[in-house]
């Protein structure tokens, strides 16, 4: 096996993203609900616990009785059935979903951490904090060209609920 270099994993890490929000960008033109921060998030997320355990498996190759990529596993299974009870259906609106995916990176960013990988939960954390804000700038703007205009379904709900507060 060899040995990932800090910078080797960044650019993993960096990548994930930036290929998961490439793929979020046409679900977004298409005015789906999980776009550009979603699918970066969810593609981050994968990233970090994958490489994770690449490191660790590495790091204790010939131990017998010691996998602590079980461990991990367990988190991400687990981490999966909070995400969903964040996930809300209503009126035909997705809510929620950038949300569980930032539960799921947040879940990463804590088996980093915990296994001592600091520099991956800081790289992961700055990215999830771009993706978080910088990409809804983004989405916003293509959602704009693609209805030319159109309301979004964000403008729709505001206006329904200003109509029914009247």
């Amino acid at each position: 096996m060899f040995e990932l270099t800090t910078i080797d994993i960044f650019i993993r890490l960096a990548l994930a993203a930036v290929l998961g929000m490439t793929l979020g960008m046409e679900r977004s033109i298409a005015g789906k609900s999980a776009g550009m921060r979603t699918f970066a998030l969810v593609s981050l997320s994968s990233a970090v616990f994958v490489t994770m355990g690449m490191i660790i498996d590495n790091a204790y190759i010939g131990r017998v009785n010691f996998d602590p990529v079980r461990t991990m596993a367990a988190v991400v299974v687990g981490i999966g059935f909070i995400g969903a009870g964040a996930i809300m259906f209503k009126s035909n609106i997705l809510r929620g979903l950038t949300t569980a995916a930032g539960l799921w990176i947040a879940a990463g960013v804590g088996a980093a951490s915990a296994f001592g990988f600091y520099s991956i939960a800081v790289f992961a954390t700055l990215l999830t904090i771009l993706i978080f804000t910088g990409v809804w700038f983004i989405e916003k703007k293509l959602k704009a060209i693609k209805t030319n205009n159109e309301p979004t379904v964000v403008d729709k709900l505001t206006t329904q609920e200003e109509e029914i507060d009247e």
